[in-house]
C-alpha cells in the first residue's frame, strides 16, 4: 500500500502544516489540538501500520468522537502530511561533524535510517515528487544541502547529491524494515525458513551449472547466517555511494 503526500486541499494542508489556522475551543484554547491528534495518529501507524490508520482509529486512541477531529484536521490526506512532517522534526539539530562533507553526508544517512526504523510507515508514503511542504521538511532539506554547500558543486548538483543519498537510504531502510518484520509477520525466523527449504533446494540445485552462485551464495550464507544481512548491505552500499560522490566532486573541482 502506498499513500501519496500532498493529496489534500493545498490551502488546508499548508495551513495545517504551518499551524496558521488551528481552531480553538470555547475557552479560547485548543480542546484537542493538532499536535495531540498527530501524535495519536503516529502511535497508531507505528503500532499497526499505515493501512490501519483512519480518523476513527485516531479518535479511539484519543478517547473522543471521530467527528470532533474534523474541527482540527480536514481529513486523512492532510493528516498524513502532518505526520510525515512531524516525524522529520525528530531528526537531530545540525551539528559539527568531523570528516568534511563526506562525514556530514554519512551522518545524515544514518539519521534518516534511524528515523525510518522508528516509523516504518513513512516508507509507505510517497514524498519524492510532491512532498508535504511543512517547516520540518524544509529545515531537513536545508540542513542536507548545507552538508555539500561550498564544495565545488552547482545548485542542481547539490540537490542531485541529496536526492541520491536519500533515495539510497529509503531503499536500504525498506529492506531492513522488511527483514525485521518478516519473522513476526510469517511466524518463521530466517534460520527456520532456510532449514525448511535447504533439503529441497539440495535436490534440484546443480552447483556445476551455476558454480559462481553456489560459491558466493555459500560464502554469504555462512557470513550472514541468512540470505541477506540488512546491516551489511546498508554499510557497504553507503560507502559506495559516498565513493561515487567523492569521485564526482573530485572531477568537478579538478579543473
Amino acid at each position: 500500500m502506498t499513500e501519496y503526500s500532498s493529496q489534500g486541499d493545498p490551502a488546508r494542508s499548508l495551513a495545517l502544516l504551518w499551524r496558521t489556522g488551528e481552531r480553538t475551543g470555547r475557552k479560547g484554547r485548543p480542546e484537542i489540538g493538532v499536535d495531540r491528534i498527530v501524535r495519536a495518529a503516529i502511535e497508531v501507524a507505528d503500532a499497526e501500520g499505515l493501512a490501519a490508520l483512519s480518523m476513527r482509529k485516531v479518535a479511539e486512541q484519543l478517547g473522543v468522537g471521530t467527528m470532533s477531529l474534523y474541527t482540527y484536521v480536514p481529513g486523512k490526506a492532510e493528516l498524513i502530511d502532518v505526520m510525515v512532517d512531524t516525524a522529520y522534526g525528530e531528526l537531530p539539530a545540525p551539528a559539527e561533524v568531523p570528516g568534511g562533507w563526506r562525514g556530514r553526508l554519512e551522518l545524515i544517512a544514518r539519521e534518516n535510517l534511524a528515523l525510518y526504523r522508528r516509523h516504518p510507515w513513512m516508507l509507505q508514503v510517497s514524498t519524492a515528487t510532491r512532498p508535504p511542504l511543512g517547516p520540518n521538511l524544509i529545515a531537513k532539506y536545508d540542513y542536507e544541502l548545507r552538508a555539500v554547500d561550498g564544495i565545488g558543486l552547482d545548485d542542481i548538483e547539490m540537490d542531485s547529491v541529496v536526492t541520491l543519498l536519500n533515495g539510497y537510504v529509503s531503499g536500504a531502510a525498506r529492506g531492513a524494515v522488511e527483514a525485521a518484520q518478516a519473522p513476526g509477520d510469517t511466524g518463521v525466523t530466517d534460520e527456520q525458513w532456510w532449514y525448511a527449504h535447504a533439503p529441497y533446494l539440495a535436490k534440484v540445485f546443480d552447483p556445476g551449472r551455476h558454480p559462481v552462485a553456489a560459491r558466493v551464495g555459500a560464502a554469504a550464507g555462512e557470513a550472514y547466517n541468512a540470505a541477506y544481512d540488512p546491516g551489511h548491505a546498508f554499510e557497504f552500499g553507503l560507502q559506495r555511494v559516498l565513493d561515487g560522490i567523492e569521485a564526482f566532486v573530485a572531477a568537478r573541482t579538478a579543473g
